[in-house]
Formats: structure tokens, sequence, C-alpha cells
């Protein structure tokens, strides 16, 4: 079934019969495609909805032909050469389930993981933390890896005092360091979350989730007036949305 999906791409990609948006384009302007395919997978997931999450990561997958076919026109790789690295990485990660470290068990991925940074020239624990990655996440993916030296708060109480203490320097800063400073202040918090064992980005799209319940709510409830009213009447509205069962 995925020798049909190659074929529909290569004939799209076709300089001279194929599509005139897919054979224009190049790895640069499809990544943003392929990011936003992720985010619906697993907006699909969350929802707990199987037949979105079909139709997404077919959405997802086509990702994957367009760029391996792209790479197969400059004679990079094809996607044959994809699937049989993603393959034998997998088998390299598990040497307890395909090879002979039959009492390695899982936790053996990161120092697999790690090894082959170094066979690939890292030459810093945060090598290889993908610079496209959300911010968030990316700010998490550092910081366990700097962990994972010893460079880390020994409990929570270190990035929670490192938050107050960017607050403070938020409130001196002038107009030129105040970006700088409050990017500070967001890595603190991605930092204190990470020592409570909660998922920054996980708990931010429940936070969003939450935020755009209750103003749907109170614009509801609000009616066409809702941009006259006054901010107290807003914040009204709002601690009604918050004690309403649907706001959570």
């Amino acid at each position: 079934m995925i020798d049909r999906l190659v074929a529909i791409m290569a004939r799209l990609r076709d300089p001279k019969t194929g599509c005139e948006w897919d054979s224009v384009q190049t790895f640069e302007t499809i990544a943003p495609y392929t990011i936003e395919e992720a985010y619906e997978v697993a907006d699909a997931c969350e929802r707990g909805d199987m037949s979105e999450l079909k139709d997404e990561l077919g959405d997802l997958l086509l990702q994957v032909v367009f760029h391996a076919r792209m790479a197969e026109e400059m004679g990079a790789f094809d996607l044959g050469d994809v699937i049989a690295a993603i393959s034998e990485k997998m088998e390299r990660r598990h040497p307890h389930i395909f090879g002979d470290r039959a009492n390695g068990g899982h936790h053996l991925w990161e120092q697999i993981k790690a090894e082959e940074r170094i066979a690939k020239g890292a030459t810093s624990a945060v090598d290889g933390v993908a610079i496209g990655l959300p911010a968030l996440l990316r700010a998490e993916k550092l910081q366990k890896r700097a962990a994972r030296t010893g460079f880390d708060w020994p409990d929570e109480q270190g990035p929670k005092a490192k938050i107050a203490e960017e607050i403070a320097e938020i409130e001196a800063a002038d107009d030129a360091t105040r970006a700088e400073e409050v990017g500070d202040l967001l890595f603190a918090v991605v930092n204190w979350a990470r020592h409570l064992k909660v998922d920054p980005e996980a708990a931010l799209r429940t936070a969003n989730a939450k935020f755009e319940r209750r103003f749907r709510a109170i614009e509801s409830e609000g009616g066409d007036g809702f941009a006259a009213l006054s901010l107290d009447e807003k914040e009204a509205l709002w601690q009604r949305a918050k004690l309403s069962p649907s706001g959570d």
C-alpha cells in the first residue's frame, strides 16, 4: 500500500506533468507543514478521536513520503533508506529485545542514544537538541541533557527560588533587556515543572484549552455586547464560568 502513495507523490512532483504546487516545494517550504501535521496528530490523540487520528496519521505519513521523494530526486536517499535506517535504529536501541544484552532493559535507550551522538562527533551533552522544537519543549530537553551531567538543582526549591529572582530582574529591566529577562523566567518555570515531574508542554496545552473553554463561555453569555462590557463585568462572567462544571 505504501507503494501507491510513493507513486502518487512521484507523479505530483513531476516537473512537467505534476502538480504546479507540489512540484516546486522544497525541504524548507514543506517543513512547517510537517510540524503542523505532527501537532494535529497529537490533537487527535488528546481528543481520543480515532477517525480523525487515522486521517491525521495519513497526513503525517504523506509528509515523510514528500521529504523522501525530494531527497530521492537529488540522489541523497529514498523512502526505502528511511525505513531501513529507522528499523536498524530501533533494533540497535533495544539490544535486550533484538541483541545480546538481555539484562539491559529500557534504561539502555538513553545510554545508546548518547553513544550514537558521540559516534556522530558530538562534543557537548546538549548537541543534537533540535533547534526547530517548540521553545518550551526544547528548554526541557536542554535541561534534561544538562542534568545528566550533574548540572542541576538538587530539588525543586532551587528552580522555585530562581523564578522569584527572574521576576525581580524583569521588574528592574529596561526596554532593551526585558524580553531576555522574560525568556529567563519562562526557562526557570520549565525547570521548576521538570523538578515537579510535570510535563510543561502538556500543562500549557491543558491551560490553553481551559482558557479557550472559559472564554467562549463568557463570550456566549455576554452576547453581542460582550466587547462593550466593562472589565469588572467580564471578570464576573469569568468567575461564574470557573464555577461551571464545564469550566473545570
